[in-house]
C-alpha cells in the first residue's frame, strides 16, 4: 500500500528539504518508487538542490489546473521522481493549495512513496502539508531551539490526528554545545529513525546538485541515510551513536583507508 511522508522542521535551515532528497533516493536505491513532491510552494528548493531550478510544468501549474498530474513528474538522473514548484511568485498567486491532497490521493496509485517536502514552520503551507500525508516525518538538529520546535510540531500532529513515523536527527557533530541524543528522544518522545553527521559530503553534494548517496556513496552520512531509509521501510536496525574521529581517524579517512 502506497504512503505519503510529510517531511517536516518546526525551525528552518536543519536540512529537511536536503534530507526528503536522501531519503527519496536512498530509497529508491533500496528497490521502491519514490515521488518526491515540494509543497513548498514559497521557497521550494528541490529544483535547485537537483540543479533544475527551471522546468515547464511544476506543482504550481498541476494546482491551479493549467497542467495534469503526470506532466509535473520529472526523473532525475538518480531514477528518484520528482515534482517541482515554481520559483516564480506570481505563479504562486490564485492558487488552490488545498488540492494537494487530491493529488498525494492520485500519486498512491502510481508510486509506492511520496514525501512531501513542506514549507519550513508550522504556518498553513506546513498544515497542508501534514494535512495531505500518512505519516509525519520530523527532521531537526540537536540544538534546543529546533528540538523545541520539533515537540511544536509533534503537538501540532497530534491535534490533526496524524501519527510521527519518527525524528531524522541532521548536522549532528557530537559537540558539548549539542543536545545528547538520548535527551532528544527523551523530550520528543518519538522513535529516531536516523543520525545523520555534520560533514562536508553533504554540503559537497548540493554544489554538484545530487544527493549525497550518489556523489559519496562511502560517506557516514550516506550510511545513515541508508538507514533511516530502511527504518522507514519498517526494519530493525540498531541505533547506533555517531562517534567522534580524532586527528588520525580523519587523516586515515581523507587519504581513503576508511
Amino acid at each position: 500500500m502506497a504512503k505519503a511522508y510529510a517531511i517536516i522542521s518546526g525551525k528552518g535551515g536543519v536540512g529537511k528539504t536536503t534530507s526528503a532528497i536522501n531519503l527519496g533516493t536512498s530509497l529508491n536505491k533500496l528497490g521502491e518508487d519514490v515521488i518526491i513532491l515540494d509543497a513548498n510552494l514559497t521557497t521550494p528548493n528541490i529544483g535547485i538542490h537537483l540543479g533544475a531550478p527551471i522546468v515547464p510544468i511544476t506543482l504550481n501549474h498541476v494546482l491551479k489546473g493549467q497542467a495534469k498530474l503526470e506532466d509535473a513528474i520529472y526523473e532525475h538522473e538518480s531514477g528518484t521522481k520528482v515534482i517541482p514548484a515554481s520559483l516564480s511568485l506570481k505563479e504562486t498567486e490564485i492558487i488552490d493549495s488545498k488540492k494537494l491532497l487530491d493529488i498525494t490521493k492520485k500519486l498512491k496509485k502510481i508510486t509506492n512513496y511520496i514525501l512531501i517536502d513542506s514549507a519550513a514552520g508550522l504556518d498553513n503551507e506546513a498544515k497542508l502539508a501534514i494535512e495531505s500525508s500518512d505519516e509525519i516525518i520530523l527532521i531537526t538538529n540537536p540544538e534546543m531551539a529546533a528540538v523545541t520546535d520539533a515537540l511544536k510540531t509533534i503537538k501540532l500532529a497530534e491535534e490533526m490526528n496524524k501519527p510521527i513515523k519518527g525524528v531524522l536527527i541532521t548536522r549532528y557533530s557530537g559537540k558539548r554545545y549539542e543536545m545528547s541524543i538520548s535527551n532528544i528522544k527523551e523530550m520528543l518522545e518519538v522513535p529516531i529513525l536516523g543520525i545523520i553527521p555534520e560533514e562536508d559530503s553533504i554540503k559537497e553534494s548540493q554544489v554538484m546538485k545530487d544527493s549525497v548517496i550518489f556523489t559519496h556513496p562511502k560517506s557516514n552520512a550516506t550510511k545513515n541515510y541508508f538507514k533511516a531509509s530502511r527504518r522507514i521501510l519498517g526494519e530493525d536496525i540498531k541505533l547506533e551513536p555517531l562517534t567522534k574521529l580524532g586527528f588520525i581517524g580523519r587523516l586515515i579517512k581523507k587519504i581513503g583507508l576508511k
